[in-house]
């Protein structure tokens, strides 16, 4: 694909992340809390628990912060946290699948309404725009991991489906149920990836004008700041020339 992909556009958007350092380890401990409650609190035998940790790791959370999340888990302390998906549309027609954790559904998806509302979008239905994505699982290493072809044999070798390589780094995708196993495979070749998640990967994009770019950069981290909102996927393309001026 040209130009930058959905995930190098958030990337983007979250290079302001080390000013909300507190909001992010607040949402890397809810998601270690919640997949300890479900699964085993062992993150060898509980991958969603695993990814999790691998998560935090990458943005640099403290150890202790990780270990008080798993503990909070096994003492069943703190709110039930229950999953929620909203889905709708923002500026330019983009596709837009947000993914929450929270304690009151009410509060979340007025907050979320909210967002797509004030910046050019609106809420849909549920599936609404789901067909636009193919649920994948996603591994993620910096460009420092390895060259393209040493990335793309290791990826071939682990089981997974596609690789994507960029100055920016190595996105291998796989099929959900196969992302414990292939992400363990690739450890031991690569080290511990920048993050390893199921994913929504667009099936086709959006070209974002310059002119809509703002607004759905601000719809974007409005919804980034929402306390519930643990992951945003998105199927938009922006042109490098724009990106360029976006970063002026």
């Amino acid at each position: 694909m040209a130009g930058h992909s959905k995930f190098k556009n958030i990337m983007f958007r979250k290079g302001a992340q080390d000013k909300k350092r507190a909001k992010l380890f607040s949402k890397l401990a809810k998601e270690i809390t919640v997949a300890a409650k479900l699964g085993m609190p062992d993150p060898e035998h509980n991958p969603r628990l695993r990814s999790a940790i691998v998560a935090a790791r990458a943005q640099s959370m403290p150890k202790d912060n990780i270990q008080r999340a798993m503990e909070k888990a096994a003492g069943g302390d703190g709110e039930n946290y229950e999953e929620a998906r909203y889905e709708g549309y923002g500026p330019g027609n983009v596709a837009l699948i947000v993914e929450a954790l929270t304690d009151n559904r009410n509060r979340t998806a007025g907050e979320v309404r909210t967002a797509f509302t004030k910046n050019g979008g609106s809420l849909g239905a549920s599936n609404s725009v789901a067909f636009n994505f193919e649920r994948v699982g996603s591994i993620k290493y910096p460009a420092s991991a390895g060259s393209e072809d040493a990335v793309m044999e290791a990826a071939i070798e682990a089981g997974a489906q596609d690789v994507e390589s960029s100055d920016d780094g190595h996105d291998i995708y796989c099929e959900p149920d196969d992302l414990h196993e292939v992400q363990k495979h690739l450890e031991k070749v690569l080290g511990e990836p920048a993050s390893a998640r199921l994913d929504w990967r667009p099936l086709n994009t959006v070209d974002v004008s310059a002119d809509r770019a703002p607004t759905l950069f601000n719809l974007l981290n409005a919804l980034d700041d929402s306390d519930d909102v643990q992951h945003v996927a998105a199927n938009f393309e922006i042109d490098d020339a724009v990106m360029a001026e976006l970063g002026d």
